[in-house]
């Protein structure tokens, strides 16, 4: 049932919007609490995913060095460089320029293990990576931020705004959720809430986008002449992201499974991580709402994509030349 609930979890995800968007339409008057409703949501969100990723486990995600390595590589050295080069594609707000950075420099770690299950990649190797992923996108995307936007960050006081909603809403669940797994090991009670939390990413996902939608209308109506430049912009990262996870794979002999699971890494970003960010900025940046909530809709069905496409893009037989004869080919899950 909870494969189904993921498989499925776009049309969730896109009712949630137009929902939202109805609601906000036809009735305004009744989006006044959204927002209110919408920060314990995000953190029960957080809190649940962030216990799917085995946090307690991350010594076991340094295993396989060769795919860490690409992984590492690709998420926050090659496509940081390539979302430079498509920020000369994006709109001269600011506003919009800050969601585009913010959703595409931080790498996902929950529906990325979904569609690498789905699409014939290495599950195994996402989950245990997942940590990995998270802690680095944590401590780098100040870094980025400041990289890409340099005066106007402190101009606009960014981090005045952001470092409450990372200490209250990002580290706060992350902590929460290192305890739960931690008790989970020795209470039996314990693990099935883990288990159990494992349900509650798309629903809540879905009414977060609900109310996302239903709050924000209105300025969803203004940006409509920028949706199509954000289109292009998102579309081309996914088919580089595709492309990158292809060459590194050949690269570092990483064919097959491991090679979909780099492409599927380097695709998903973490919208929603980023969303209570854009949310705590005045509403002068508000479009960065817009900006994120779009580009996962846009992710979204590209994952569909992904998921047909990938297996012929990378393909078990996909290995660098450079390969000796004492290389292996095969791509079987190994267990850690």
């Amino acid at each position: 049932m909870r494969d189904t609930l993921e498989r499925y979890q776009v049309w969730f995800y896109l009712s949630g919007i137009l929902a939202g968007m109805a609601v906000g339409w036809a009735l305004p008057e009744a989006t006044v609490h959204f927002e209110d409703l919408l920060w314990p949501l995000l953190g029960v969100l957080l809190y649940a995913t962030f216990t799917q990723v085995p946090l307690t486990h991350l010594g076991q995600a340094f295993r396989d060095r060769r795919f860490n390595a690409a992984l590492v590589l690709g998420n926050f050295l090659v496509m940081p460089g390539i979302v430079w080069l498509l920020m000369f594609l994006a709109p001269r707000d600011p506003a919009v320029q800050l969601g585009i950075l913010l959703v595409l420099l931080v790498p996902c770690t929950d529906w990325f293990i979904s569609f690498t299950h789905l699409g014939g990649g290495d599950g195994t190797r996402a989950i245990a990576a997942s940590p990995i992923l998270l802690i680095l996108q944590i401590v780098l995307l100040p870094l980025y931020l400041w990289l890409f936007l340099g005066e106007a960050m402190v101009e606009a006081n960014l981090a005045g705004h952001l470092l409450p909603v990372f200490f209250g809403l990002i580290l706060t669940p992350l902590l929460l959720a290192w305890l739960t797994e931690k008790g989970a090991e020795k209470r039996p009670k314990v693990e099935r809430l883990v288990s159990a939390l494992g349900w509650l990413p798309v629903p809540a996902l879905t009414l977060v986008v609900f109310l996302v939608a239903g709050s924000q209308i209105a300025l969803v109506t203004e940006s409509g002449g920028i949706l199509w430049r954000l289109l292009v912009i998102f579309t081309l990262y996914l088919v580089a992201a595709a492309l990158v996870g292809k060459l590194l794979g050949r690269i570092l002999n990483l064919p097959g499974a491991r090679g979909r699971t780099l492409a599927y890494s380097f695709g998903t970003r973490n919208s929603f991580v980023v969303l209570p960010f854009a949310i705590a900025l005045p509403d002068l940046w508000a479009s960065a709402v817009v900006v994120i909530v779009f580009q996962s809709l846009v992710e979204l069905f590209g994952m569909t994509g992904y998921v047909k496409w990938l297996p012929r893009l990378i393909r078990a037989s996909d290995q660098s030349p450079n390969t000796g004869p004492g290389t292996s080919k095969s791509t079987t899950q190994t267990p850690y």
